[in-house]
């Protein structure tokens, strides 16, 4: 009796003696959401955006404008000259509309580099928490369920990758 007793507490001792992780989880949408920096290159991107629209609108009623007065005046002109110029109108409508699309390109291209630096914002100043406040493991809830930071001796992904190749080539 005396020796399951002495089994038990040493089990019990060295249960205790375990040092226990620290698990916590973030919702990644709502970080993101709430972060001032996202907000303040939304907000950014929403101005440039309805100036693009704004001079969009203006190229465009600039050159309806410019259809117009063709069509009041192709009475005037020669069969010939109607369908020089009304090709001459077909070019400038097409190159006005790839110039646009190129601009709407490299705004919605910008927008998305800067967001995409606001995620590694996020990504590391949740490391830098989790080290400072002794975090084991972040969890991000998302679909995936992604993990934000773990510690390095927990981080079984060379093992993972080792197998998963060791298995592709198997069948090969």
């Amino acid at each position: 009796m005396k020796n399951i007793l002495s089994v038990l507490s040493l089990v019990l001792l060295l249960a205790s003696c375990q040092e226990q992780q620290k698990i916590a989880f973030v919702d990644n949408g709502e970080i993101i959401n709430a972060y001032q920096e996202k907000i303040d290159v939304e907000a950014k991107y929403k101005l440039k955006d309805e100036d693009f629209k704004k001079r969009t609108d203006s190229i465009g009623q600039a050159f309806q404008l410019e259809v117009q007065s063709f069509q009041v005046n192709a009475s005037k002109l020669s069969q010939k000259k109607q369908q020089e110029q009304g090709q001459a109108l077909g070019q400038k409508q097409q190159l006005l509309q790839q110039q646009l699309q190129r601009e709407q390109q490299v705004l919605t291209d910008a927008f998305n580099v800067e967001i995409d630096s606001v995620i590694s914002h996020v990504k590391t100043f949740v490391a830098d928490y989790g080290k400072k406040n002794g975090y084991s493991f972040i969890l991000g809830k998302n679909e995936a369920g992604s993990v934000m930071y773990g510690q390095e001796q927990n981080d079984i992904t060379d093992k993972v990758i080792e197998a998963i190749n060791a298995k592709y080539k198997a069948k090969e």
